[in-house]
């Protein structure tokens, strides 16, 4: 049993991928997987990291703009397009996959369309609730397509079956402990926990937000904080160290870099303010929490934006958007959602009817139910 695996890019679609490809690994032991990514991307360490074999292929995206520095670039990628289907197809017809999978990103493109033309099933996993370009031309081609909400449904015309699978989630968070984490991070239990983050490299209108938030809440102490400021963020440890804290803490607020006990921060937090990225968000739902979402207005399709709506539209949480985010705007939230116990219990009851805990077995099946 072979199967490609076709992602690259970012994190939040080669982990997917890489779970996945992980309990395929441990339950079939036939089975041989291939990934196709890029050299100069994440991929290309976490893959081969991860113990998977990884072949690349030179591809880029498009850039929106008529810049000469983009148009130049533009003019780069059509030669990067015509090559990487050359190149598709000799490591396609060296492999002999039995099926062929793409999780986002344009290394998926050239990839599954050369499976279709050689006759080899294809299917494809959706991140986002609203779709991007690559997956929405492949939707018209391959023969089953993967959704993490149905909100992108309607965004996609589908040779296929559509089938909402959720997006897989890190055992680790499935497993945490609300009591165990509070007690890990010393949280009494008469005190609420906020927990903010802007994404791993951090957010800048975030962390411009949250700073006064964050100062006053040290000195009122009404409810404890940690929020990191991203491995972008150096400059606001600094402004924190000289308001008086020390090692990043003050009082019953923590400011870090980075925070690498997410399980445990998490599960320990009464409410979780960050962006909108699908991987948060399954997160979030998947751990029952009620959230502040502030969607980054940066990323293509401004995808962030509806993946944040399925949720508020759901009742399963609560948007700013950053043309309105002022510390002001979210300390107001903030104050408002800790204040009402029944909204925020009804904030993650929604959140958690909203998760698919079981959605690497379900993508799984999938995959192996179209090998012939």
């Amino acid at each position: 049993m072979k199967i490609l695996f076709a992602t690259g890019g970012t994190a939040g679609h080669i982990n997917p991928a890489l779970a996945v490809a992980s309990y395929i690994r441990e339950t079939n032991s036939d089975a041989e997987i291939l990934f196709i990514g890029t050299q100069d991307h994440m991929e290309a360490r976490l893959v081969p990291s991860a113990g998977f074999d990884f072949k690349t292929i030179e591809i880029s995206g498009f850039r929106r703009s008529f810049s000469p520095k983009a148009i130049s670039h533009n003019l780069k990628t059509v030669s990067r397009l015509l090559k990487s289907t050359g190149e598709s197809k000799k490591i396609i017809q060296e492999f002999k996959p039995d099926v062929a999978v793409g999780f986002g990103g344009y290394v998926s493109g050239p990839v599954l369309q050369e499976a279709v033309k050689l006759g080899i099933p294809t299917c494809i996993h959706e991140q986002n609730a609203y779709p991007g370009i690559t997956n929405k031309t492949l939707a018209k081609q391959v023969d089953k397509v993967m959704l993490t909400v149905e909100d992108a449904k309607k965004h996609l015309d589908v040779k296929g079956e559509c089938i909402v699978t959720g997006l897989p989630v890190r055992g680790e968070l499935l497993k945490a402990d609300k009591d165990f984490a509070r007690k890990e991070l010393g949280i009494p239990d008469d005190k609420m926990l906020v927990l903010s983050f802007g994404g791993s490299l951090g957010a800048k209108p975030l962390n411009d937000a949250m700073f006064p938030i964050l100062i006053n809440s040290a000195e009122s102490g009404k409810y404890y904080h940690i929020h990191s400021v991203g491995t972008n963020g150096g400059e606001y440890l600094e402004r924190f160290e000289e308001a008086g804290f020390v090692n990043g803490k003050k009082g019953t607020v923590e400011v870090r870099k980075y925070i690498d006990n997410m399980d445990i921060c998490m599960a320990a937090a009464d409410l979780v303010i960050g962006r909108a990225g699908a991987s948060s968000l399954s997160e979030i739902e998947a751990m029952g929490k009620a959230s502040v979402l502030i969607p980054s207005p940066y990323v293509a399709e401004n995808h962030q934006y509806h993946n944040a709506m399925a949720l508020v539209n759901r009742g399963a949480g609560f948007i700013i958007e950053e043309k309105d985010l002022t510390s002001e705007a979210l300390g107001n939230k903030i104050d408002e959602l800790l204040s009402d116990s029944e909204k925020l219990h009804n904030t993650e009851s929604n959140a958690k009817a909203m998760a698919i805990i079981n959605s690497r077995e379900k993508i799984a099946d999938i995959i192996l139910s179209l090998i012939k």
